[in-house]
């Protein structure tokens, strides 16, 4: 007889119990805290003892004890004591057929069996088998034995239909498969339980194994193989089987385990494909959605946390390469077109560029000395051709030869020129003297003669025909001297470097994304876009441009007060007209040599600098986006002024 050997199924820790915080994998591999993995328990004191081959007991039947013997065999299979067996609890106490409700009978069946514990010699099949010897025409005798089969048939039934609550009943089975293999071997009946049993067995044997095959982690999710095969084998000869449904169980748990893991090292696609192989083992539990749903809520967190961990990091040092690093883990788990990683994405792109700042912003920086300082506008990185092209009308060869100048950063700038306020604010809190109240005279319009002439008394407190000027107007008769204190004084005053813009960037600016012979395009510019010299102005007098854009008139004569007309489309105001601006650099006949980027063409001591823009008295010609022109760095006169760049 083919031992037996049945082993218990404990699942402890399943991990649809577990969760994670972000950041809590352990080290060396340990599971964190209160994380377990799915193990199945092999119980020793769970095992079935070999069952040996039945021996059918001899039972003496003789003519003088015969009916006796068929009444006890009635008795017995009565009181349901089939065959005994020494662990056996079928082992029943004899009744007497003598027997009454009375008290004990009389006789030697009596004294006998009542109230003992039956042997196999008492039990109904070993004399049924005795008295079928003895008088094997009895149809009395082999209907009772017939009786005791399926009494005994059924009994192995009940055995079998109870290992998933009791698995050691599974002996018990196979006490009475040993019976049946004695005493109907041929029964159609009798042939059909041990075919139930056999497949038990199997079933049991499958169990086993796929149990071995869990401990160790060889749960066959891809078909080849392994414990879930097992169990699902153990399913198909014994459909309903516990013992395999909790195996599948605990293969789905060790399944979703391994998609939590994957999620704690941030592979989420590889938690995706563990949870889709859960999901294969047992498709009716809700276990794997459960899992799918709080991998995705962790997942979400886990997305927002980088995200947001990658935008603190671009305040702080390193904070580009910092928030890259977040970055990259952010696309390995983030869904295609996630809002998160596209803004940290956009984030990144703008510290890059701007620093914390975003184009186009306007923002002003506080002063120490309290107050704020001028409107600053973030001009946006890109690339153009610096100077003249061949061919435009009215350049000259010192805007030539055009070169490609790229901003890797953009960089702020003053949103208009600086007033006449602005400046005196420095004055005073400095106590700077300008070089034009050094000297003690500008160069100023003369309405009488429609010339610029020397007048003494005028400064940077004056307008540009020598009055006391407004604070909303463009401070002019100012020298590039002068300028650059301005702007070491905002520097000081903000802790952030200020400077006067380089040529490439006025130029820049000024075109705006164009690159045409205006920053508007051609011909007469559009309504309201400056302050140019236009053929419907007039002074004062009644004096008209001699030299001007024809059909275009803005209503001024002189500056106009800072920001008077439409900004272009980097936000600024006034870079081609109102008044010229001082730049940072010294002048060069041309652009042969020039830095390859956009900084400034300094020479240490030079003592010609640049002027840029178009002013309320320059000539068309004066006004293209290209032009440019040296001055003395200590010129001061009506129509020049200046802006400053604040470095982002």
């Amino acid at each position: 007889m083919r031992a037996i050997i049945f082993v218990g199924l404990a699942i402890v820790g399943l991990a649809m119990a577990c969760s994670r915080e972000p950041g809590d994998i352990a080290p060396d591999g340990v599971e964190p805290a209160g994380v377990r993995s799915p193990v199945v328990t092999i119980s020793a004191d769970q095992a079935v003892s070999p069952v040996p081959v039945w021996a059918v007991p001899a039972v003496p039947v003789t003519d003088a004890n015969a009916d006796e013997m068929k009444a006890r065999a009635a008795a017995a299979l009565k009181a349901g004591h089939l065959f005994a067996s020494g662990d056996d609890a079928d082992a029943a106490a004899i009744i007497s057929p003598d027997a009454d409700a009375d008290g004990p009978g009389q006789g030697e069946g009596q004294g006998q069996g009542q109230g003992t514990s039956g042997t196999e010699a008492d039990a109904a099949i070993p004399i049924y088998l005795a008295l079928r010897a003895y008088a094997p025409d009895d149809a009395t005798v082999r209907a009772g034995f017939a009786k005791a089969l399926r009494a005994l048939l059924a009994q192995g039934d009940t055995a079998l239909e109870a290992i998933d609550g009791d698995p050691l009943s599974l002996r018990s089975a196979h006490e009475v498969g040993a019976v049946v293999r004695v005493i109907a071997p041929d029964d159609d009946v009798a042939v059909a339980y041990l075919d139930r049993l056999e497949r038990v067995d199997q079933s049991q044997q499958a169990n086993r194994l796929g149990e071995v095959e869990l401990n160790t982690g060889r749960l066959g999710e891809a078909g080849n193989g392994g414990a879930i095969a097992l169990f699902r084998q153990a399913l198909e000869l014994r459909p309903g089987d516990v013992r395999a449904s909790q195996g599948l169980a605990a293969a789905e748990s060790a399944l979703i385990r391994r998609a939590e893991r994957a999620a704690l090292d941030d592979d989420y696609a590889g938690a995706d494909r563990w949870l889709a192989h859960a999901q294969a083992v047992l498709p009716r539990t809700d276990a794997v959605d459960y899992a799918r749903t709080r991998l995705a809520m962790q997942r979400g967190s886990r997305i927002g946390e980088l995200r947001d961990r990658g935008i603190r990091a671009l305040s702080g040092t390193d904070g580009v390469n910092q928030a890259r690093r977040h970055f990259e883990v952010l696309l390995r788990i983030a869904p295609v077109g996630d809002p998160a990683a596209a803004e940290l994405r956009q984030r990144i792109d703008l510290a890059v560029h701007y620093g914390l700042f975003r184009p186009r912003q306007v923002f002003t920086d506080a002063l120490t000395g309290g107050g704020r300082g001028p409107q600053l506008v973030v001009v946006p990185h890109g690339a153009f051709g610096m100077g003249a092209p061949s061919g435009e009308v009215g350049a000259t060869d010192a805007e030539r030869p055009m070169r490609n100048i790229r901003f890797e950063r953009g960089f702020a700038m003053s949103r208009t020129e600086v007033s006449v306020g602005e400046f005196r604010r420095f004055m005073v809190a400095t106590g700077h003297r300008a070089r034009s109240v050094r000297r003690g005279y500008s160069t100023a319009y003369d309405e009488r003669s429609g010339n610029l002439v020397r007048r003494g008394g005028v400064d940077w407190s004056s307008d540009y025909a020598g009055r006391p000027a407004a604070d909303q107007l463009p401070v002019v008769h100012v020298s590039a001297k002068d300028a650059a204190a301005y702007a070491e004084w905002l520097s000081a005053q903000t802790s952030q470097r200020y400077r006067l813009p380089s040529e490439a960037e006025f130029e820049y600016a000024l075109r705006a994304g164009t690159q045409t012979r205006f920053p508007w395009g051609g011909g007469s510019p559009p309504p309201r876009s400056g302050n140019f010299t236009g053929a419907l102005d007039a002074s004062p007098s009644g004096r008209k441009w001699q030299n001007a854009f024809a059909g275009y008139g803005d209503g001024a004569w002189g500056p106009a007060p800072v920001g008077s007309y439409r900004a272009n489309p980097y936000g600024l105001h006034d870079l081609a007209g109102n008044v010229s601006e001082w730049v940072a650099d010294c002048w060069h006949d041309g652009y042969r040599r020039a830095p390859g980027d956009a900084s400034a063409w300094v020479n240490p001591g030079c003592r010609v600098r640049v002027l840029r823009g178009g002013s309320w008295s320059s000539s068309p010609a004066q006004t293209r986006s290209a032009w440019r022109l040296g001055s003395g760095a200590d010129n001061t006169n009506a129509r020049t002024g200046f802006r400053v760049v604040r470095e982002i």
